[in-house]
């Protein structure tokens, strides 16, 4: 008896019907294309060559080019692969996660992407399944940051007016895929599925404020996040409106987070279509490097450039991208609506932008991703994109933010009680 691929897959699967993207070439790198779009390798756009790449350049971003304020050098297209667990995981559950008749509810996911295959937009909620998917990209079990340095910068004087030090981690509570105990962590009291802590180490007036952010596995439950205050010795509940305030005085916001950190009921999500653009992604041994050190790794960080240092000075690739736009719901929101780049391999928001209450673009938030494979030793062969360098421009206010960071991910022996609440008045100073 012959069988066909759909039947076959159809019995693999106990009678559930996989989408056939979801097992074939879900996480494909289409290296021909991209080489066939991408300008030259080494090739740097500037206001003088910007129109024979315009197609491959976000239009606004096209105009900070234009202006001089920033120019972007061509880097080599890479397959950012995922980890073959987290492929694997798709290919199991694909078909498996639906979406409830309420806004930021998911049914039946297990691990992996939960909505593979390719996105429609006559399908009214293929917004808010991209967002799914966003969501769960594949970032790895448990990560560290040991060493970040925000630096506040003045685009009208061209000086940095303030740098602080921070340290993070992250850690996967459930939907794990590579590091012990899989799928998930029993003691799970709160319900989250990740949990992330930032703490500020210098200087000495925000020294030991830090931040605990848990993400709900029930997207419709009430945010959960936490702050220790030193002025204050004490910690304070951090409240939604909290979220979209300055952190700390910067430009971003703790919904800023790894692009979108609210929850997904909180946005209407609309899927704008697909399209093949350059993104800060790159091999970190391949660009340019500050004279900044790590202290606690063999590692130079990334170097800034452009007006008054605003930009990453990295390589971008030509990349497949969904795009998305979100636009909140609550009516004091200090933005209309948010809109993002999806890199379609990784699932990542690489870059970004935000509009004030106006609809007035207010700034742009870029996440150099630099490749694992490239990267510190412990990283290889992770299937992580490494978030190596950030930046937020914010226009109107001729202000930024630039972020240096080492990152480690799947780093094991990660301890549960660093992620409680009760644990963040433990590093007062």
């Amino acid at each position: 008896m012959v069988y066909s691929l759909r039947s076959l897959l159809r019995a693999l699967a106990g009678g559930a019907l996989l989408p056939l993207a979801a097992v074939a070439g879900e996480f494909d790198f289409d290296l021909t294309q991209a080489q066939s779009l991408s300008p030259p390798v080494g090739t740097v756009i500037t206001a003088a060559n910007l129109d024979q790449a315009a197609a491959l350049v976000d239009p606004d971003f096209a105009t900070l080019i234009r202006d001089g304020w920033v120019s972007i050098t061509v880097g080599e297209p890479l397959s950012f692969d995922p980890h073959p667990n987290y492929v694997a995981a798709t290919e199991q559950h694909a078909g498996q996660a639906q979406l409830g008749a309420e806004p930021g509810e998911l049914l039946n996911y297990a691990g992996g992407r939960p909505f593979p295959g390719e996105l429609s937009k006559d399908d009214p909620r293929a917004g808010e399944k991209l967002a799914w998917n966003m969501r769960y990209a594949y970032a790895g079990d448990g990560g560290r940051i040991p060493e970040m340095y925000w630096y506040y910068r003045d685009m009208r004087s061209q000086k940095v007016e303030r740098v602080l030090e921070f340290e993070a981690e992250s850690m996967r509570f459930m939907y794990r895929h590579v590091i012990p105990p899989m799928p998930e962590i029993s003691d799970n009291s709160y319900k989250v599925y990740n949990a992330i802590t930032l703490t500020a180490n210098d200087p000495g007036d925000v020294t030991g404020t830090k931040l605990l952010i848990f993400y709900n596995s029930d997207d419709r439950a009430e945010e959960q996040g936490w702050m220790y205050v030193p002025l204050l010795r004490r910690v304070r509940r951090v409240a939604t409106t909290m979220r979209t305030d300055s952190f700390l005085g910067s430009d971003i916001m703790i919904e800023d987070f790894l692009g979108y950190s609210g929850r997904i009921m909180d946005m209407d999500w609309s899927y704008l279509g697909d399209s093949h653009v350059l993104l800060p992604m790159y091999r970190q041994d391949q660009v340019p490097h500050s004279d900044k050190k790590a202290r606690k790794a063999d590692y130079t960080f990334v170097d800034f450039g452009g007006h008054s240092g605003c930009f990453p000075n990295i390589t971008w690739q030509v990349r497949k991208v969904h795009l998305l736009e979100g636009r909140p719901k609550r009516s004091d929101h200090p933005l209309s609506r948010r809109y993002f780049y999806v890199d379609a391999q990784t699932g990542f928001p690489v870059f970004g932008k935000v509009y004030d209450r106006g609809g007035q673009l207010w700034k742009f938030l870029f996440a150099g991703l630099a490749h694992p494979d490239f990267h510190l030793a412990q990283n290889r062969g992770s299937g992580v994109p490494m978030l190596d360098s950030s930046s937020v421009v914010d226009i109107q206010n001729k202000h930024c933010t630039t972020l240096q960071m080492l990152t480690e991910v799947n780093v094991g022996k990660m301890k549960q009680k660093d992620f409680e609440p009760s644990s963040l008045n433990v590093g007062a100073r």
